[in-house]
């Protein structure tokens, strides 16, 4: 028992919030991984609950940080564990051999432990997923590019700031520069939809019906007040040659 242990004006308490962060951003990341390949749902909520609930019991009981680490739940993903029990029945087995068998695996190669769990995670690397992700948003590729270089060439905490703060910077241009897009009707229904992604879509005469991706404030005014000033104009150059009624009416969807 280590409860009177506890210090929370310790030097090293920066270090421990540093892991902590670390450790809580790896099991909620670790846990989405492997539920795309079951299809489960994960609730990061609850993620964060239990690795904070198991980390305060273990901190008073002289236990190591808790946390879902990538090349044990890798090894267990391809060995075909099932459940939990299979945490149990490693518990014991890593009980026994630290209790029993330490000095059979003094002299082991590092290069084999490395082996096993480079062996375990090739099978989780999904080259199809990146090259569909590359196609569909270039911006998302280059985020899991970086988490991927940054572990590769640096160190966990490298690639979780690199990646968080490329995801800052992609939100933020998403905000101040939204994508617009003009809607026309849909023939015979009352659904109204992006004509560039729906070529027979028919525009509304009179009307421009404009679909903006993200709310109006202050930092993208400037931006939106040139875009729609630019559809506007355009769309009163394709009345004019096409000789239909004036437009009367700019309709703005905002999310």
């Amino acid at each position: 028992m280590s409860f009177g242990d506890l210090l929370f004006v310790s030097p090293y308490l920066t270090t421990a919030f540093k892991t902590g962060v670390i450790a809580l951003a790896e099991g909620i990341a670790v846990g989405r991984s492997f539920s795309m390949f079951k299809n489960d749902h994960i609730d990061g909520n609850k993620e964060m609950i239990a690795i904070g609930m198991m980390n305060v019991a273990g901190s008073c009981t002289s236990c190591y940080l808790t946390t879902w680490p990538f090349p044990r739940s890798a090894v267990n993903y391809n060995a075909g564990c099932k459940t939990a029990m299979s945490n149990v029945v490693m518990a014991i087995a890593v009980m026994f051999t630290l209790l029993f068998l330490t000095p059979l695996f003094h002299y082991t190669p590092l290069v084999v432990l490395s082996a096993i769990i480079i062996a375990a995670m090739l099978g989780l690397i999904d080259y199809e997923a990146a090259i569909h992700l590359w196609k569909v948003d270039m911006f998302d590729f280059v985020v899991c590019m970086s988490a991927c270089i940054g572990v590769a060439f640096g160190s966990v905490e490298i690639s979780l700031v690199l990646v968080v703060a490329i995801s800052v910077i992609r939100v933020l241009l998403f905000l101040a520069r939204p994508r617009t897009f003009v809607q026309g009707n849909l023939p015979n229904s009352m659904v109204y939809r992006n004509v560039d992604q729906y070529p027979n879509a028919s525009n509304v005469p009179g009307i421009l019906i404009l679909e903006i991706d993200a709310p109006i404030y202050f930092a993208n005014t400037n931006y939106l007040r040139e875009r729609i000033t630019r559809w506007i104009n355009d769309e009163e150059d394709r009345i004019k040659s096409a000789g239909e009624s004036s437009l009367q009416y700019v309709y703005d969807c905002c999310w």
